[in-house]
């Protein structure tokens, strides 16, 4: 199989291209991107010969179908601003393509998709992606669900933390600041709550978890969970659930007085030179100081939690997996956790199993068992625990 893989260059591509590069079933890959110096960081640990390059205008339609024309499946790392353009061109083309972002932009497509002959299929990355995997196979698994919580964050190692926020950059801080500023929906008692982006953290939705290995992170609301139990259709039996980003404990303590004081504003500050805001000054001041050295571990960990009924039984099924930066080849945890998962799920449908089309989703289309063995292959070992609840 030809497999394109857009953004090649960049942290998460260079580890789509590396997984990619490695697997037997793959003939060539396409390694696109504006700046192609990256693919030095991973040449010594891959077979080049499979390698080919191509410049990439990310905003030229014509250039990106030309590209997918030279492929069986697409694989899109692009910025989330690419989205529609990307999956346009691959609906054009008749060439399914697997991207990291939520599907909220391009769920419209679907029928197009349909008409095309080929797959769409958002949000296949680490969070959401590998997540929402394991939520399809729990809903598979139980005869009604009461309870489904997700966390999952990236952050230093112990030993790397040495700055005030105990976190550095392993994707794009621009990202981790918006993710600092997200709507919430939770629901807690049956009844469903929104938290503003000013409120996300709040002492009153913030909580501590207790991860094996690591000992005690925080816990932040992240995103719409309804948005997840409704397209599994198990909302109308949920009790309690939410989506969670893991930090060490002190994050929230830190942002919530700026949020406070207008820091994550995108609004120009009167009285500067130039049209700057607050926002873009924290991401030009911020992102130099939180870069991991050579020599220093990201860490990604995830633990999803189910509730319900299994026959007569009440259950509780525990999925957790813990992700260590390679330092061989320099390929960041993070990096694994969405570039890995990307090209599991493109190899599947360039082999046809995956064989649905349209607008896809990870919770109902990736096989979990080929999945889940996949991952073991590379290194990413799910953990299950399922207790009986008394």
């Amino acid at each position: 199989m030809r497999v394109l893989v857009l953004g090649g260059c960049g942290i998460q591509g260079k580890a789509a291209v590396v997984d990619l590069a490695g697997s037997p079933a793959v003939e060539r890959v396409i390694c696109a991107d504006a700046d192609l110096g990256g693919l030095g960081d991973i040449s010594d640990f891959i077979d080049m010969t499979k390698v080919r390059t191509a410049t990439l205008d990310a905003g030229d339609s014509e250039s990106l179908e030309h590209l997918f024309r030279q492929a069986d499946v697409a694989i899109d790392l692009l910025p989330r601003q690419f989205l529609n353009t990307v999956c346009k061109a691959a609906i054009r083309t008749g060439v399914s393509v697997v991207n990291t972002n939520y599907a909220y932009p391009i769920a419209h497509l679907h029928e197009n998709a349909q008409n095309a002959g080929m797959a769409i299929l958002p949000e296949c990355g680490l969070d959401p992606g590998i997540d929402l995997v394991i939520c399809g196979e729990a809903r598979r698994r139980f005869d009604a669900l009461n309870l489904i919580n997700s966390y999952c964050g990236g952050f230093p190692e112990p030993t790397a933390c040495d700055n005030p926020l105990n976190y550095k950059v392993s994707w794009v801080f621009e990202g981790v600041l918006a993710s600092t500023k997200r709507d919430g929906r939770i629901i807690r008692d049956g009844t469903a709550i929104d938290i503003p982006a000013d409120r996300q953290h709040d002492q009153a939705y913030v909580h501590a978890l207790d991860f094996p290995g690591l000992g005690e992170l925080e816990a932040i609301p992240n995103g719409n969970a309804v948005f997840f139990t409704d397209a599994l259709g198990v909302t109308a039996s949920i009790r309690e659930t939410g989506r969670y980003v893991l930090r060490w404990p002190g994050w929230s303590a830190f942002w919530r007085p700026l949020k406070q004081l207008g820091f994550l504003s995108e609004d120009p500050v009167a009285g500067l030179p130039g049209a700057v805001s607050p926002y873009q000054m924290m991401d030009k001041l911020l992102a130099p100081q939180l870069q991991y050295k050579r020599s220093e571990r990201d860490l990604v960990a995830m633990l999803n939690v189910f509730e319900g009924r299994q026959s007569d039984r009440l259950v509780r099924l525990t999925c957790r997996l813990l992700i260590e930066r390679d330092l061989e080849t320099g390929l960041m945890a993070m990096a694994q956790g969405v570039g890995y998962p990307a090209s599991i799920a493109a190899q599947m449908i360039a082999k046809g199993e995956i064989i649905q089309k349209g607008v896809l989703s990870p919770m109902k289309h990736i096989p979990y068992p080929a999945f889940r063995d996949s991952l073991r292959t590379r290194g990413i070992v799910i953990e299950e625990e399922e207790i009986t609840l008394p």
